[in-house]
């Protein structure tokens, strides 16, 4: 029985973490993605391996990743456990950025991508409630969230910008459509 990989985009705020773990909730059987970050272990948002630059070289040197990316000035990076994690059948759902979703596709056959959106106002609200990045930050994240997916990846859009059930329920819908 084969597993599935599926990559959780969306920009920055938009809510990805905090459905994914809902969903998990409601599926024992799916698992989550715990992603190796070169960020401070007290950063806060999701649950993440901390790692030092030097770390995380010395991790992509040995192999240690399934897939990994630069972005916003962070080293990010997927365990190599979760290629048997999902040949052994398990199906995985993994906070990935779009940058990195051509080389997942590569790895993982059969990806299935689901993208999170929210309207821009909410998402503005969402970023500066968080209090990470001042309002140029944002503006610019804001800017970055409407760019267009790399050509020839296809994703489910579930909008995030309404009560939290409505898009689990719609992220649950996308993961087993024969339940609809």
């Amino acid at each position: 029985m084969s597993g599935r990989f599926v990559a959780v985009i969306g920009p920055s705020g938009v809510g990805k973490d905090t459905l994914m773990v809902a969903v998990a909730a409601r599926l024992p059987r799916l698992g989550l993605v715990r992603r190796v970050i070169t960020r401070k272990a007290d950063a806060g948002g999701e649950e993440f391996d901390a790692v030092s630059e030097d770390g995380f070289a010395r991790r992509v040197a040995e192999g240690a990743f399934a897939l990994h990316w630069r972005a916003h000035g962070l080293g990010y990076g997927i365990p190599v456990s979760v290629l048997s994690r999902v040949a052994h059948g398990e199906q995985v759902l993994c906070n990935l950025s779009r940058g990195a979703l051509l080389q997942a596709a590569e790895r993982f056959p059969g990806m299935a991508v689901l993208h999170v959106t929210a309207r821009p106002e909410v998402l503005a609200a969402r970023l500066a409630a968080r209090g990470r990045e001042d309002d140029a930050q944002i503006a610019a994240r804001l800017a970055r969230a409407v760019k267009p997916l790399p050509e020839g990846i296809e994703a489910t859009q579930i909008d995030n910008s309404g009560p939290l059930d409505a898009a689990v329920a719609a992220m649950l819908h996308a993961l087993q459509p024969e339940r609809a």
